[in-house]
């Protein structure tokens, strides 16, 4: 089937773009409207060969079609109709309506045929683990449960507050509730799960283990990696894991950590007390019980949401096998102008964290990315 997320344009009576995005588009000449309804007829309910017996009765050569749809391959146009089908299926119907967009999207970022529906398939079985139920973390497990992931558990204590509160997590309905309680029924919504009930079956479950765990504590501590305890326990069990939060003005994204094979939280400290002899002692201050705890935290409600999308999708990246930049770097996005930067983060010759060779390849030579 020709792919249903680009849109089609014609550029005059006989040139027709697929696609309006530059990376994505392509254009086929000497469109006629024979040709054109031969294109129609790519839609996915026909096979190879039916197609071509199909363009033969427009009346349009054998070879022609066939050179067209190879064409159509090479341009990364066309996308496996069954494969698509069958991703779909394994959800509820209610399910595979929500996910039908990401699905759109993954067959662009994803182009080879059959190439989307593995990747969310894989997102299917995979577990994400969050800690941290406030603006940014409860998003994060919202957004991540909408996208398709499998598991995604939420770790907090005690009840929700005002300041919790957020389009994408929390709604002022859930005030004093129990985080844990209430964290749980946002990801049963995002998810879909609550229409898939009505329908008498199940939303996709996986038993997998944990494959990434996103540390977004309350205090918003985790955007300067303060949760070193945290953090050795997950590097000795070589578990990957983000850090995301909001800072007074200043959302971060990052590092994300593959242990062993990227540079870590640990390599942050160590690079700002370089800079600043008294960077560790101000971090250890920013935890929810330190002195250092503000009375009153700012968190800008659009900051902080779009801190977990962005979150969020960089573990969507992580999970399908593309390297964010958040890897061996963080990203800022700052209240103040909108901006989204990418700080590189090398790792730190007095760390001793990267005893390995990363798998996957590492991002473009692009640093910064303006909002927009």
């Amino acid at each position: 089937m020709l792919k249903p997320a680009l849109s089609r344009l014609w550029r005059d009576r006989e040139t027709l773009q697929f696609g309006a995005v530059r990376r994505h588009a392509r254009v086929v000449e000497s469109v006629d409207r024979t040709v054109a309804a031969f294109l129609e007829l790519i839609d996915g309910s026909r096979d190879g060969a039916t197609l071509l017996a199909a363009g033969e009765r427009l009346g349009l050569d054998r070879d022609y079609c066939n050179a067209m749809l190879d064409s159509l391959a090479h341009s990364e146009l066309l996308d496996d109709a069954d494969a698509l089908q069958q991703a779909l299926a394994r959800h509820p119907r209610p399910r595979q309506e929500l996910l039908g967009p990401d699905l759109s999207s993954l067959s662009l970022v994803h182009p080879e045929p059959g190439e989307a529906a593995e990747v969310l398939q894989g997102r299917a079985l995979a577990r994400v683990e969050v800690r941290g139920a406030g603006r940014v973390g409860a998003g994060v497990a919202a957004v991540l449960a909408a996208g398709g992931v499998g598991a995604v558990t939420v770790a907090d204590r005690g009840r929700v507050s005002a300041r919790d509160c957020s389009p994408a997590g929390f709604p002022p309905t859930e005030v004093g509730r129990l985080r844990a309680t209430a964290a749980r029924e946002v990801v049963h919504r995002a998810s879909g799960a609550a229409a898939a009930d009505r329908h008498r079956r199940p939303v996709t479950e996986t038993s997998a283990p944990t494959a990434l765990v996103v540390l977004a504590p309350r205090s918003g501590a985790g955007a300067f990696t303060g949760l070193a305890t945290e953090a050795q326990e997950l590097m000795r069990a070589g578990r990957p894991h983000l850090y995301a939060g909001v800072v007074e003005h200043l959302g971060v994204v990052g590092p994300l950590v593959v242990p062993g094979a990227s540079a870590c939280g640990s390599c942050a400290t160590l690079t700002r007390t370089d800079e600043d002899e008294a960077w560790p002692r101000l971090l250890a201050q920013l935890a929810d019980d330190g002195p250092g705890r503000v009375r009153s935290p700012a968190c800008d409600s659009g900051l902080a949401t779009a801190v977990a999308g962005l979150a969020a999708l960089h573990v969507e990246l992580y999970l399908d096998g593309v390297l964010p930049p958040s890897v061996d770097g963080w990203c800022e996005i700052s209240a103040a102008d909108g901006m989204v930067r990418r700080l590189r983060l090398p790792g730190h010759p007095d760390c001793g964290c990267r005893w390995q060779t990363l798998p996957l390849a590492r991002p473009g030579p692009t640093d910064t990315v303006r909002g927009g």
